[in-house]
C-alpha cells in the first residue's frame, strides 16, 4: 500500500529511500466499509486522506437538508473537507464511502513536520494544490456557462472510470440536475 503512495508522489518529485521512510511514518492506514463516514459535518477532521481503494463522495448540506455534491475521490486522489482541516474548525461537509475504502491519513501537524523538513514534498503539495484549484475553476465555469449535455460529456471525458463507479442519481446530483434529467439525455 505504501507502494502506492510513493508511486503517487515520485509523479512530481523523486525521492530518496530514506526520504519516503519519513514520509510513510507520517501516515496511518485505514480500511473502512461502503457508508461509512470519514469526516462528518460538526465534527474535527483529523485527516487528509490519500485513497488507496474505492471511492468517496463529498457533501455539503444546506440549511433545507438538500445535499450538494462538493466531488468524488476515488484511488490516488486526496480529499477532505479542505477548510476544517487546515483551519482547524469544525466540518462543513462530510466525506462517506461509495465503496469499501482504504486509504493512507495524515494528520495536520504531520503535513507541516512533512513539508518543514521535505521543502520538496512541500512542492508536490503545492502541485496537488495547483491542480484542484484549476479543477474547481474549471468546473465552476462549466456550471455557469454550459449545459447538462456538454457538463455530463466533460465528466464522462476527464474521468471515465468515475462515471461507470458513481450512480446516476449522484452523478446527477453533482452535475447539479435531477436524476430524471440526467436520464432523459441522449447519452
Amino acid at each position: 500500500m505504501l507502494h502506492q503512495l510513493r508511486s503517487h508522489i515520485e509523479k512530481i518529485i523523486p525521492l530518496s529511500d530514506d526520504e519516503f521512510e519519513f514520509i510513510s511514518s507520517c501516515f496511518t492506514y485505514k480500511k473502512y466499509r461502503k457508508h461509512q463516514f470519514l469526516v462528518q459535518e460538526g465534527e474535527t477532521v483529523p485527516y487528509n486522506y490519500f485513497v488507496l481503494k474505492g471511492l468517496l463522495k463529498l457533501v455539503y448540506t444546506d440549511e433545507t437538508g438538500k445535499e450538494h455534491i462538493i466531488g468524488f475521490a476515488m484511488e490516488d486522489w486526496w480529499e477532505t473537507d479542505f477548510p476544517a482541516y487546515y483551519q482547524q474548525t469544525l466540518a462543513t461537509m462530510s466525506l462517506e464511502c461509495l465503496e469499501d475504502t482504504e486509504v493512507l491519513c495524515l494528520q495536520l501537524d504531520d503535513y507541516k513536520k512533512l513539508c518543514a523538513h521535505l521543502p520538496k514534498l512541500e512542492h508536490f503539495f503545492l502541485e496537488k494544490a495547483y491542480m484542484g484549484f484549476i479543477t474547481a475553476q474549471q468546473r465552476t465555469i462549466s456550471m455557469m456557462t454550459t449545459g447538462i449535455k456538454e457538463r455530463y460529456d466533460q465528466l464522462l471525458k476527464k474521468y471515465p472510470s468515475l462515471v461507470q463507479r458513481v450512480p446516476k442519481s449522484l452523478l446527477a446530483a453533482y452535475l447539479g440536475v435531477s436524476r430524471e434529467t440526467l436520464s432523459r439525455l441522449p447519452l
